[in-house]
């Protein structure tokens, strides 16, 4: 039996000169880069323009023929021009332009951490040279760094220097690899970054932590630090450093007793219908439509990059569909005859009216059917190859609905439009919750207690919610993905850790902060002195406080507190904020005002005399 001939791809050429980028690919345009994530680079050199060629002189361990390999030649060429550019002309120096239209990559920087600062990806190059310096700049696929090489060319080449590129279309195995890559590089520059705050790991490690601790000692702060210390890798942990994208991928919840379960997941709301009448519709609530984008992202993240692009490519046919429809006045018809019109459409319902059906005369439809419809590329010819698709072994009502929406949907999409698309970053996702233990906590996670458990993450952990029978589809299941994280935070002398029943503690991890373990926050007062009489202070309050049989180490007064001195006294700060505090915590105590006497003394507070008191009123009149 003859064996046969693989078929041979067909190799292009790429040619880069200070004026021209030209390739032997007919399809090659400078106008959309983005493409270079198709190919597979075979052979990258320099070619002077007597004819010399120079290759790259790899380093140990280093791939050859990758996307990194033509900008690795421009800077082993150019390495001392490139190392003689002024810090502004370095950070200036252009990289990367995917589209005519789009912004320009720029920037050639000395370390990883320095190029994070401007761009937090892990789509970069790292160039060493002159033992132990680098140059760092963006580089992802095989085209991304044209625009970087042809500038060295038009700075430092000669006349007739140009770059040559080989390459070829990648296969279906290689694109796979491609795809999965990102994460795996994303994995690896965790590992070796690593977080700056310690509880970071400890959450990534159990998925749901807990800060309980003394007032003051800047729980909630704290939750904050980690959430942003996670979202940007390690590299910083001030909240609003984060991008207005970044920032969705934290939700801050704070739990008080008359907070439920409509609240956190999903509930019953009241709705005023169309014809003025009251009426009630489900609404997701705010720990459900977190997890929604979560879970979109976990999804997102292990689809493959064509399975993307049809589902980019889908919704912009949908969305240019319905933009394109006066609602309420165009008309469409089902395969029976049924005229109706699109009312209104939101990002999970569409809305119909039937003037000629007597009995219901509107309707709602679930958008996510069509759509699943649109990106299956299956072809619906009656209503039954749709109940077969869903596998139901009766059509509904909507589906003669579903079905015309489809067809219109489908003859007007434009087959020759290909959405490009890349591979999902997989993000992390961090809830916190404030004063977690003031809630009812049974009532406000009901069924959820199965879903948190961190070994039920995902699919495994799925659950039918107290709502499911009102679904648009009643099998639907609810579960947790695996990047989503927890944080509670909690003031035992508030409420007691009682509170939390087994089944609820035992999914958490829980950890105490004494009141003199965040004191750094202090250095926010930007005074030396001022911080070091803060602690001073606090220090001799606490143990004046620990003293009381009555009291301990829950009672204690936290940095945070003191952070008010960045407009107070500390006179003002004793009588605004912690006489009232410490007046509650002895109320009903035998000689509550020998113990108030003691603390304003420790805390170094004097009261003053009636006759400073008397001037004070004066001179206020």
């Amino acid at each position: 039996m003859a064996i046969p001939k693989i078929k041979e791809q067909e190799k292009f050429e790429l040619h880069i000169t200070a004026d021209n980028v030209e390739s032997t690919d007919e399809r090659f345009t400078m106008d959309n880069l983005g493409l270079g994530d198709n190919y597979k680079p075979l052979d990258a050199y320099f070619m002077k323009a007597s004819g010399e060629i120079i290759k790259r002189s790899y380093s140990k361990g280093e791939r050859r023929n990758s996307n990194q390999t033509m900008p690795r030649i421009a800077c082993q060429i150019f390495e001392k021009q490139l190392a003689g550019l002024s810090v502004e002309e370095k950070e200036n120096f252009p990289i990367c332009k995917y589209t005519p239209d789009g912004d320009t990559y720029r920037g050639i920087y000395s370390s990883v951490e320095e190029f994070k600062i401007h761009r937090n990806t892990i789509e970069y190059m790292i160039y060493a040279y002159d033992n132990g310096r680098q140059f760092v700049i963006y580089c992802w696929n095989i085209f991304s760094t044209i625009l970087f090489v042809q500038e060295c060319l038009k700075r430092f080449g000669e006349a007739g220097d140009q770059f040559v590129l080989t390459y070829r279309e990648k296969d279906e195995k290689e694109t796979l690899e491609a795809e999965t890559e990102s994460a795996v590089q994303e994995e690896l520059v965790q590992q070796f970054k690593g977080y700056r705050n310690p509880f970071s790991s400890m959450l990534i490690e159990s998925k749901n932590l807990i800060f309980r601790g003394a007032p003051g000692t800047g729980k909630s702060y704290l939750a904050k630090e980690i959430a942003t210390d996670i979202i940007s890798n390690g590299y910083f942990d001030d909240y609003t450093l984060l991008t207005d994208e970044q920032k969705k991928q934290v939700e801050f919840v704070q739990f008080h007793p008359s907070y439920d379960y409509s609240d956190f997941l999903e509930g019953l709301r009241p709705k005023v219908n169309d014809d003025g009448t009251m009426g009630f519709e489900l609404r997701d609530g705010i720990f459900k439509k977190f997890v929604a984008r979560a879970r979109k992202n976990y999804e997102d993240s292990k689809k493959s990059r064509e399975t993307i692009e049809k589902e980019l490519s889908v919704q912009e046919s949908m969305t240019a569909f319905f933009s394109g429809i006066e609602l309420g006045v165009d008309t469409f018809k089902t395969i029976n005859g049924n005229e109706f019109t699109v009312t209104s459409v939101d990002d999970k319902h569409i809305n119909i009216s039937i003037p000629g059906n007597a009995t219901v005369n509107r309707l709602t439809l679930n958008l996510d059917e069509v759509r699943k419809m649109l990106e299956s590329e299956q072809k619906f010819d009656k209503i039954k190859d749709i109940t077969t698709f869903f596998g139901k072994s009766f059509a509904t009502q909507a589906y003669s609905y579903d079905f015309a929406i489809y067809k219109a949907i489908r003859d007007k999409k434009n087959a020759a439009s290909k959405t490009k698309a890349k591979q999902e970053e997989l993000k992390k996702y961090i809830f916190i919750i404030d004063e977690i233990n003031r809630g009812e906590i049974s009532k406000i996670f009901g069924e959820l207690f199965f879903a948190i458990d961190p070994g039920y993450r995902g699919e495994s952990g799925e659950i039918s919610t107290q709502y499911a029978n009102l679904h648009a589809d009643p099998d639907e299941k609810f579960y947790i993905p695996e990047n989503v994280y927890i944080i509670g935070t909690m003031n035992d002398i508030d409420r007691s850790v009682d509170s939390f029943d087994f089944a609820m503690r035992r999914r958490f991890r829980f950890v105490e902060l004494r009141a003199d373990e965040r004191l750094e926050m202090l250095a926010l007062l930007e005074d030396e002195d001022l911080e070091a009489e803060a602690i001073r202070r606090m220090a001799a309050l606490n143990k004046e406080i620990a003293s009381v049989e009555d009291l301990n180490e829950n009672y204690q007064i936290g940095a945070s507190y003191f952070l008010k001195l960045k407009t107070l006294d500390f006179d003002q700060l004793w009588t605004d904020y912690l006489q009232p505090l410490l007046q509650e915590y002895v109320q009903g105590m035998y000689d509550e005002d020998g113990f108030m006497k003691k603390f304003a003394k420790a805390y170094g507070y004097q009261e003053p005399s009636r006759g400073d008191a008397d001037e004070t009123t004066q001179d206020q009149g």
